[in-house]
């Protein structure tokens, strides 16, 4: 095993995890006001209705997928369900979110490159976070019908152990992924990498969404009028005449 390798799956997820968990808290306390998704909605609506729905449904889905899938032991499932049917389970759902993301995404990064006006208020970090993200999507999408032909799911075993060692500071991460095939390798250091640029980008509107579930728990916001302390026509003092 070379030394890239042993950096890339045994150092770089904790270099990426650091720098994700402290620059998001650094944006958070220097620079509040870019801290937004920076919608373009106002400037044009059409293809970004489709486009976000359907990225943002099949991302969170892929997103919390991958949570659950990589980080549950097995010992937890193996008398629920098989790894092999757990792999099947994981490639077809994956394959329908992850078509649903691609469509959507595709028609983000459209809309962001060939619309003038969107174009014009975009940032550099704004289409090169959308490009990223496209090619891991790709990258996903390919490691599917690899999948297929690995019906035990020895190498969903070996990606899950490899996430949780790293979770969990144990060693020898690195030689656990030594033998996997490229294209998983590859998706994952992109994987960790995304979590690299993440306090750099528009994706730090993510806490503000797992936030707002804080919404749901909070009291009752109590909301009094302001009202100025005038007296109404019938406390006014009356002013006579000299005859009366």
């Amino acid at each position: 095993m070379s030394y890239l390798q042993t950096f890339l799956f045994g150092y770089y997820p904790y270099v990426c995890l650091t720098v994700f968990v402290v620059g998001s808290l650094v944006r958070f306390d220097r620079d509040q006001y870019t801290w937004k998704s920076d919608s373009s909605q106002l400037l044009r609506t059409g293809s970004l209705r489709w486009g976000s729905n359907l990225f943002h449904i099949g991302i969170l889905f892929l997103l919390f997928g991958h949570v659950v899938g990589l980080l549950t032991p097995h010992a937890v499932y193996e008398h629920f369900i098989s790894v092999p049917a757990k792999q099947l389970l994981a490639v077809i759902s994956g394959g329908v979110a992850g078509a649903l993301c691609f469509v959507g995404l595709t028609l983000l990064i459209h809309r962001r490159l060939f619309d003038a006006r969107i174009r014009a208020t975009s940032k550099p970090m704004d289409i090169a976070i959308l490009l990223v993200l496209w090619v891991q999507l790709v990258l996903g999408l390919a490691t599917l019908p690899m999948s297929l032909q690995h019906s035990d799911g020895s190498v969903m075993l070996v990606l899950s152990d490899w996430v949780q060692r790293i979770v969990t500071f144990r060693s020898g991460a690195a030689e656990v992924v030594a033998g996997a095939p490229w294209v998983y390798l590859v998706h994952l250091v992109l994987g960790m990498t995304i979590f690299l640029l993440f306090p750099f980008t528009r994706l730090v509107h993510v806490w503000s969404g797992f936030a707002s579930v804080a919404y749901l728990v909070r009291p009752y916001q109590v909301v009094r009028a302001r009202r100025l302390n005038v007296p109404h026509d019938d406390d006014m003092p009356r002013l006579t005449s000299v005859g009366d």
